[in-house]
């Protein structure tokens, strides 16, 4: 028998040969079902089903059975999963979107007005005045996501301007939930910076402790932001994402009706793009 302490794997099989997603999810069964013998092995270690941005699956599986995967017909690349580690951007103001010029490129955008950007990070932390929904008019009419709740993230933690909220927490070490809270509460902290440098409020008089009071703001100010929390904090104090977890946010965000997504990772080591089988897709997405 399997066990689930096996290799988590990705399978990529490209475009969706379905409109319904439940369709697209059972033929990812079929085809585990195929190579693990029973329905009940596929239920217990498929791990996640991409059906919206493409078709996919994500499995425990033994290096063999990983092998039998990939030289099925439709199959077009089976991977490892990988851990990746979140990164920190720079201002805005680099790029020249300064909130106070009346005819510059951040007020001709109309401040992001009513974008939706999906954030794939570690959570949020809700209270922020950078998430405030003052100001903020009914949601976006292309919205069709959801806000998952869970310990420490009520139905109030969304709202006008954190419109939609999912966690992703069926690939992650046991070890690392031990130290983190079951929801889209950022723990970690990376996330919630994140959102606000993507499509934060302004807010004036921000200070440290006191010191270098000034204004910050998003590079959308008036975005709507969709949290996707598919990096946990680990027991070292940084945040792993794996491929598995942000793949499905990915997937959800493509359902969800998303303009643009934010996404702030990287891996230790240099890798070719062809490593993830995102790259091989055109997403709907704009990263």
């Amino acid at each position: 028998m399997t066990m689930f302490s096996d290799q988590l794997y990705i399978v990529y099989l490209g475009e969706r040969q379905h409109e319904d997603a439940d369709l697209v999810t059972a033929s990812h069964h079929d085809i585990l079902t195929s190579i693990l013998g029973s329905k009940e092995e596929t239920l217990r270690l498929i791990v996640y089903s991409y059906r919206h941005g493409f078709s996919g699956f994500s499995a425990m599986l033994t290096q063999s059975q990983a092998r039998k995967i990939a030289g099925l017909p439709g199959v077009l690349r089976v991977t490892e999963n990988q851990i990746y580690k979140a990164h920190t951007i720079r201002s805005w103001d680099f790029l020249g979107l300064d909130y106070k010029q009346t005819n510059g490129l951040l007020a001709k955008a109309r401040y992001g007005e009513d974008v939706i950007i999906g954030v794939v990070d570690s959570g949020i932390t809700p209270e922020s005045p950078s998430f405030d929904d003052n100001e903020y008019g009914p949601l976006p009419s292309k919205w069709k996501g959801i806000c998952q709740v869970g310990p420490s993230f009520g139905a109030n933690s969304c709202n006008r301007k954190i419109i939609g909220a999912r966690w992703y927490a069926y690939d992650v070490p046991n070890g690392t939930l031990n130290t983190e809270i079951l929801s889209p509460r950022d723990v970690h902290g990376h996330g919630t910076h994140t959102a606000s440098t993507a499509g934060g409020n302004i807010v004036h008089n921000v200070s440290c402790l006191g010191l270098a009071t000034g204004t910050v703001h998003g590079g959308a100010p008036r975005a709507r932001l969709a949290i996707y929390k598919a990096c946990w904090a680990t027991p070292d104090g940084s945040a792993g994402c794996s491929d598995a977890g942000v793949l499905k946010a990915f997937d959800d965000a493509v359902h969800d009706g998303l303009c643009a997504t934010a996404v702030v990772v990287q891996r230790h080591q240099l890798f070719p793009p062809t490593a993830n089988p995102c790259c091989y897709h055109r997403s709907d997405l704009v990263p």
